[in-house]
């Protein structure tokens, strides 16, 4: 190949097709190569007078001083040897989408951003007092939800996973009505109606959908904690209740079901086939046992465990954020505060216990959002809520930021990962765990009802 000399490895050439005024030749070339010898070499075989230009198949000239490689040359391209400088073609903006390399963190962002867009729409439109705007942001809302799922065109993933936010979104727009007691009612029929359509999108999914599985689990979670107050006329406080101790529950065991490892993959073969008989003989010669466990199959089952305790994470953040302010806001006799204050305070606490708990980055931050959100709504309600004395505000701004400095100590350290903090903290979760059931009872006000029937 002219005089460039070829790497020692064997793997470090490129296949090419020049087409030219010659016809077609086909040359292997290093990939240190630059166009200017591949024209040359090109020129000698072909028999051409001169050294012709190199243009990509769309007509963009190669850099004569970058390498064949770094110009983005790959195996098996098309190149194109030419006397003049073409001009590429126009490539309209359709073409250009549809030729743009995948990119899912942009869709996953865009996905994301759009789902927030359409519940900051349905809160407007519900909110509205014009039909006509509720009537045109529902079918809006309705209508992406319901194209989103469609497999048809690119980013199918993520397009799925934010139609069930769209669904939701319409629902919320169209049944909302103001006053705090239809509240539990109109939240459960958003959360069936995202469930409708993540179950939709996972039936025309060719493969299956974790995130759409989250999304049903979720959403008729959702529909049970607050639909079932309502048709039985018990108080709203009542699904709160339930949303907030189920969110912290779900925290702890997420991991495990998302953890399906199939029984041929971990299972040593050889071993279940052992006798009485073959069990006497040694094994000679340090033969090795055939375990099944395949590398994609195993690289699959960690992606979708990720996907589904990611997934997890961003429900339980959302429920949390939401539910804690209306159960501190419902809650207006003294002992059902009392206990609704304890089990948003007792939830956030183990939910920032649970999150030390996890090696998934994302799952782990967005499960520290999610208490964090509960202790936020807990320290607003102490300080700005109604009848908060000046005194009790105080002793509450100093025990958080006492907490907070705690918190900085222990993550300057050795951090949760030492042994001496990791026992305290598990016996920590645990606590928090038993007192927010028991918080729990108090907040719904079936201990106040207990106590009424009996006094």
């Amino acid at each position: 190949m002219s005089d460039v000399a070829m790497p020692s490895s064997a793997d470090a050439t490129i296949a090419v097709s020049i087409h030219g005024p010659a016809g077609v030749l086909d040359l292997v070339v290093p990939a240190g190569a630059t166009s200017v010898d591949v024209a040359r070499e090109y020129a000698k075989q072909a028999e051409v007078p001169g050294i012709p230009l190199l243009q990509t198949a769309l007509g963009q000239r190669l850099n004569a001083s970058l390498p064949l490689g770094d110009a983005g040359v790959q195996a098996g391209d098309v190149l194109v040897a030419t006397t003049g400088v073409h001009r590429p073609r126009k490539v309209t903006l359709l073409q250009a989408a549809k030729n743009a390399p995948e990119s899912p963190a942009l869709a996953s962002m865009i996905a994301t951003i759009a789902a927030l867009a359409a519940v900051l729409a349905a809160w407007y439109a519900g909110r509205a007092g014009e039909e006509t705007v509720r009537t045109v942001a529902v079918g809006i809302l309705l209508a992406c939800a319901l194209v989103s799922v469609i497999p048809v065109g690119r980013h199918l993933r993520q397009r799925s996973a934010a139609a069930p936010a769209f669904a939701a979104a319409a629902a919320f727009a169209a049944l909302y009505e103001p006053g705090i007691h239809l509240l539990p009612a109109i939240l459960g029929a958003a959360g069936i109606s995202a469930a409708v359509v993540a179950g939709i999108g996972r039936a025309l999914s060719a493969s299956s959908d974790e995130i759409s599985t989250v999304w049903i689990v979720s959403g008729l979670a959702v529909f049970a904690c607050c639909a079932l107050p309502a048709l039985l006329g018990w108080d709203a406080r009542v699904a709160w209740t339930l949303l907030v101790f189920g969110s912290m529950m779900a925290a702890r065991f997420a991991p495990s079901l998302a953890i399906d490892v199939p029984d041929e993959a971990l299972l040593d073969l050889d071993r279940l086939a052992v006798t009485a008989w073959s069990a006497r003989d040694s094994q000679r010669g340090g033969r090795r046992g055939r375990i099944v466990v395949g590398a994609d199959a195993m690289e699959r089952l960690v992606h979708r465990a990720s996907r589904i305790v990611t997934g997890a994470s961003v429900a339980i953040l959302v429920t949390v954020l939401v539910a804690s302010p209306l159960l501190l806001q419902s809650a207006t006799i003294d002992l059902d505060v009392i206990g609704a204050r304890c089990l948003v305070f007792f939830a956030g606490c183990s939910l920032l216990l649970a999150a030390r708990s996890y090696r998934h980055a994302a799952a782990r931050a967005l499960l520290r959002l999610a208490g964090l959100g509960a202790l936020t709504a807990l320290a607003v309600h102490l300080v700005v809520g109604p009848g908060a004395p000046h005194l009790g505000s105080f002793f509450y701004v100093v025990v958080g930021l006492g907490g907070i400095a705690l918190a900085a100590a222990v993550a300057t350290g050795r951090g949760w990962r030492s042994v001496w903090w990791s026992r305290r903290a598990e016996v920590a979760e645990s606590l928090c765990g038993s007192f927010a059931f028991a918080s729990a009872v108090v907040a719904a006000g079936v201990f106040r009802r207990l106590w009424e029937i009996t006094s």
